[in-house]
């Protein structure tokens, strides 16, 4: 090229080559550029017993969340709408229920359970450990409003669906107006 300057652009997709680029605005790659301060000396490294030791503290301390938990897990929802009704969906597998409680307002929704862990292996023996055992709850803004005395709640292989009807706000009601004869 003839002294002219490249866009980063057109040097990105390989409209000019390398080799007309300037040296100097090239990045420096010598090895000299790299302090020796900044590598960790080898005896630094923690070594596969400090690592078998940090694991085995990692998985006594997620066994003691789950045993005496004061934390609770989220609640995966589907929340979808019909011409009439708002329909609540949760995946509660493994929990029965009379450990659900469902509290319902005018505009908000509230699932509480806890799903209590079975006998199973011992933390060391666990390759992968990915199911929540303890509390957990979830409380979802209803899109409009919903007649709380009329929710219906039904719970089938693990799924809960919680149906609840909307207030109709734009219907008119007729008020009949009785008399009384004196």
């Amino acid at each position: 090229m003839l002294n002219e300057k490249q866009s980063f652009f057109e040097k990105l997709t390989g409209a000019v080559s390398y080799d007309d680029t300037p040296a100097e605005s090239m990045p420096s790659t010598d090895e000299s550029s790299f302090s020796s301060e900044e590598t960790v000396p080898e005896e630094e490294l923690p070594s596969s017993d400090n690592a078998d030791k940090s694991s085995e503290e990692n998985t006594s301390e997620h066994e003691q969340i789950d045993e005496n938990s004061t934390h609770e897990g989220q609640l995966t929802v589907d929340v979808y709408q019909t011409p009439t009704h708002i329909v609540v969906q949760a995946p509660l597998a493994g929990v029965k229920p009379e450990d659900i409680d469902v509290s319902i307002n005018n505009d908000m929704i509230t699932i509480r359970g806890k799903r209590h862990q079975k006998n199973g292996a011992s933390g060391d023996n666990y390759y992968y450990r990915e199911l929540f055992w303890g509390p957990f709850s979830r409380s979802v803004l209803m899109p409009s409003e919903v007649d709380s005395n009329r929710t219906e709640a039904s719970f089938k292989n693990g799924l809960l669906t919680v149906t609840m009807p909307k207030v109709n706000k734009d219907g008119v009601q007729q008020v009949k107006i009785q008399t009384k004869e004196i």
